[in-house]
């Protein structure tokens, strides 16, 4: 399959321009005039340079303007080429035109977003898609932001509570590495000779560490930058981006907080869907999309395929590693007692109130955790340079 770009009259005589994907350009004009376009041009689309990825801010505003505008009734493709009008960069305004250019020719939603899977994140095409099939796309958008503010809250809590300690910890590291680098060397001599040439093995390892500085230096920038590449290699497959959730799930205060965040994202989510006419299976499986959880999606899908076979949702829930039995009992409670919509407001409103505890208890034991860790450190460092200083004095003490 190729693709290809093409200029064509609409019916109505409005210009479009748009690509398509066919095996040849005449298997390409023949769907092109099956959806009744004139075609004037029609080329093999050249290949362009990957792009980067949409800004957290970025998107942000751009889901915060399309929530606004498809609450106020305006058609997708419409809206989103309004939207590109108002965008100050050229290559998202590119990318908004190309995307409502797809829509234009008749793309499905999911695919439209789904073939720009780099620039947009994961699983957005699919969000987009279930809103617009319950007919409540812009409550979709607003849960989202909601969901992406309280994860920008939580990285900016992150980012300020080390902050502080980075800056130290790299000064400290300069200082620690001018210190290893021409002072210490020039002790060697006379700490051996002070102790008889045997020094203690913390001693022993800070000067074996000054004379491999460039080398640990070295190692240790490429140990962070294979760290970073293979999270960015993980998040390009479901797989890896269930491995990378179960890492973070296991990490103390974030994970417990990562958790209430997509819960919270994903009851709302039902909440809608339950209010646009869906049924438990399908709000269940449109949920966990709107939650952006790989893991959250497995379960749901589990959890759903019985209950179509007839399972109440408790016994359905037994399989499912990430989604809380009280989360299942206030579901099947709330659909005997016809309150569905308004337990799944509830359970998105608790979790949400649970993820900004942890916000908290982030804030409050991310910053000591850090100084106490650079100043062990430190604290290590300058040990290693006087404790034979401190034997020799204790030895003389001693004999005196």
């Amino acid at each position: 399959m190729a693709t290809f770009q093409y200029n064509a009259l609409t019916g109505a005589g409005r210009l479009m321009k748009g690509t398509i994907e066919a095996g040849s350009p005449a298997e390409a004009a023949e769907t092109l005039k099956q959806m009744e376009l004139n075609v004037s041009v029609l080329e093999k689309a050249k290949s362009e340079q990957p792009r980067t990825p949409v800004g957290r801010n970025e998107f942000l505003l751009f889901n915060q303007q399309l929530a606004s505008i498809t609450k106020a009734g305006v058609p997708l493709e419409r809206g989103l080429r309004e939207l590109s009008r108002d965008v100050a960069s050229q290559s998202m305004r590119r990318l908004i035109d190309s995307v409502a250019a797809d829509l234009e020719a008749g793309v499905p939603i999911e695919d439209a977003f789904g073939k720009r899977e780099k620039q947009f994140p994961p699983l957005y095409g699919r969000i987009l898609k279930a809103g617009v099939e319950t007919g409540r796309l812009s409550e979709m958008l607003t849960s989202l932001n909601r969901h992406l503010e309280l994860a920008g809250h939580t990285r900016r809590i992150i980012f300020e509570a080390i902050s502080y300690p980075v800056v130290i910890l790299t000064l400290g590291a300069i200082i620690i590495t001018g210190v290893f680098r021409f002072v210490i060397p020039q002790f060697r001599p006379v700490l051996q000779d002070m102790i008889g040439g045997k020094l203690n093995p913390l001693t022993t390892a800070v000067l074996a560490l000054a004379d491999h500085l460039v080398p640990f230096w070295a190692s240790a920038s490429i140990l962070i930058g294979v760290v970073v590449v293979a999270l960015m290699m993980l998040s390009t497959t479901p797989a890896g981006r269930r491995f990378r959730e179960t890492f973070l799930l296991g990490v103390p205060v974030i994970g417990r907080l990562y958790y209430n965040s997509i819960l919270s994202r994903m009851a709302e989510a039902m909440a809608v869907l339950i209010g646009a006419g869906c049924d438990i299976p399908e709000a269940l499986r449109l949920g966990a999309v709107s939650s952006g959880s790989e893991k959250l999606l497995l379960d749901s899908e589990i959890v759903a395929g019985q209950v179509e076979r007839g399972a109440n949702i408790l016994e359905a829930g037994r399989g499912a590693r990430l989604l809380p039995r009280l989360f299942l009992y206030s579901i099947q409670l709330g659909a005997q007692r016809n309150e569905l919509q308004d337990n799944l407001y509830s359970l998105g409103e608790m979790h949400a109130d649970q993820a900004r505890v942890g916000q908290s208890h982030l804030q409050i034991i991310l910053l000591p955790l850090l100084l106490v860790a650079i100043g062990g450190v430190l604290a290590l460092a300058i040990l290693a340079v006087f404790l034979p200083i401190i034997q020799v004095v204790t030895s003389l003490s001693a004999a005196g």
